[in-house]
C-alpha cells in the first residue's frame, strides 16, 4: 500500500483527525491522567506525535518513525513510573581549614601611616609648621587639617613649600603664612626620594626642592616620612639627583655640573614637561614654581662623597640649589610591611 500512511499504526486521535472528527479521551482516562505523571508525559508526547505523524507521510517512513518513537515513549514512561531507589542519607562534609593570608599594605597605605604619625607625634597647638610637598607629605597635610577641624589643634600656622601644598592646605582651612612673616618653625614635615644610613636625603623629585630646603632648614625639627622603598645604602643610583638652575644659558650650566669632580660620570638630563616628575611627559622644558629649570643627575654608582657633592653643586654659578639635604634630618619615620620604625633622634640607629 502506497501514498498514505496506514492508519492502524497511529493512535486514536490521529485516526479521528483523518476521519474529520474531534477526538475526546474517555472521562476515566482524563481523570486518571491528573493523578498519573506517566500518563501526563504520554499526553504531552502526543503533541509531538501529531506534528510528525499526520496523514500524508509515505508508508515506510511513517512506519519506521512510529516504531522508533513508540519504543522511546514506552521506555520514557516506564522510566518515569519506576520508583526511585532509596537514597542514603548525606553525611555533612567536615569543614576544611582555610588559611587567611594577611594582605600587605599598599604603598599609599604606608605613606598614610607615616604622614598621620608625624603630625600626631610632633605637632602641638600654637606651633609654626612647615608643610612639605609630594605624595607622602600630602597625608601629613591631610592629618593636620583633620585635627584643626576637630579642634584638637588650635593656634596653628603653617608654611607650605609649593603651590600644590598651598592649595591643599587652603582647601582644608589651615592658616598659612610665609617665611616673610615667620622665619623660625617649630617643626617641618616632608617626604624624601632616598634616605641613606646617615639620614642624608635626595629630595626634589616633585620639583619643589628650593622652597622645601628654604623652609625645612629653618625648622627646629625636620621630620622625614617615607616608606621602606626609599631606604638605600648610598645616594644616587636609586633616584636621580635634581639640581635647580637658572634658565639663562641653561645648557652651559648643565655641562658645567656634569663635569664637577664629585659627580663625575653622571648623566645630566634637562627635565621636560611637568616639573613635578622626573619622567619626561612633554616637549617643553619643565619650569619650577620659581621660574627655574631642573637638571636631573643619573648615577650608576653611589655618590662617593655626599658632602663634597653638595658643596660643589651649591658653589657652581648658575645653580640655584640642589636636592641633597645633608645634616638636616631630626628624625626619619619609616613604614614597612612589619610596621613603623623610627630612626634618628628619639629612635634607633639606621638599620638599613
Amino acid at each position: 500500500m502506497t501514498g498514505h500512511a496506514t492508519l492502524f499504526a497511529a493512535p486514536p486521535e490521529a485516526r479521528a483527525r483523518h476521519a474529520g472528527k474531534e477526538f475526546r479521551e474517555p472521562s476515566s482516562v482524563r481523570a486518571s491522567s491528573k493523578r498519573r505523571p506517566d500518563i501526563q508525559l504520554a499526553r504531552a508526547s502526543r503533541v509531538e506525535f501529531r506534528s510528525r505523524y499526520l496523514v500524508g507521510i509515505p508508508d515506510r517512513t511513517a512506519a519506521a518513525d512510529i516504531m522508533s518513537f513508540a519504543a522511546s515513549l514506552s521506555s520514557t514512561v516506564a522510566l518515569r513510573a519506576t520508583p526511585l531507589a532509596k537514597s542514603k542519607p548525606r553525611v555533612a562534609a567536615k569543614p576544611r581549614a582555610v588559611s587567611v593570608r594577611a594582605m600587605a599594605p599598599t604603598q599609599d597605605e604606608l605613606k598614610k601611616l607615616v604622614g598621620y604619625k608625624s603630625v600626631d607625634d610632633h605637632v602641638e597647638s600654637g606651633m609654626v609648621v612647615g608643610l612639605g610637598t609630594g605624595s607622602t607629605a600630602y597625608f601629613a597635610v591631610e592629618r593636620l587639617g583633620q585635627k584643626i577641624a576637630s579642634g584638637e589643634l588650635t593656634d596653628i600656622v603653617a608654611i607650605p613649600t609649593s603651590v600644590r601644598t598651598k592649595e591643599q592646605a587652603e582647601s582644608l582651612k589651615i592658616p598659612l603664612c610665609t617665611l616673610n612673616e615667620k622665619s623660625i618653625l617649630d617643626v617641618a614635615i616632608d617626604g624624601a626620594d632616598e634616605v641613606d644610613p646617615d639620614l642624608a636625603l635626595v629630595k626634589g623629585g616633585g620639583g619643589a626642592l628650593l622652597r622645601e630646603k628654604m623652609v625645612e632648614v629653618m625648622a627646629k625639627k625636620f621630620v622625614v616620612i617615607v616608606d621602606e622603598s626609599k631606604l638605600c645604602k648610598g645616594l644616587g643610583p636609586g633616584f636621580p639627583l635634581p639640581v635647580e638652575i637658572t634658565p639663562f644659558c641653561h645648557m652651559h650650566t648643565l655641562r658645567t655640573i656634569a663635569d664637577l669632580p664629585s659627580v663625575k660620570g653622571c648623566e645630566a638630563v634637562l627635565r621636560m614637561g611637568s616639573s613635578s616628575t622626573n619622567k619626561p611627559d612633554g616637549d617643553e622644558i619643565a619650569v619650577t614654581d620659581n621660574g627655574n629649570y631642573i637638571v636631573d643627575l643619573h648615577f650608576k654608582e653611589p655618590i662617593k662623597d655626599v658632602n663634597a657633592a653638595a658643596s660643589e653643586l651649591k658653589n657652581t654659578v648658575g645653580v640655584v640649589d640642589h636636592g641633597l639635604f645633608v645634616g638636616m634630618s631630626y628624625q626619619v619615620i619609616v613604614a614597612g610591611s612589619d610596621g613603623i620604625k623610627v630612626a634618628g633622634t628619639g629612635g634607633e640607629k639606621a638599620w638599613w
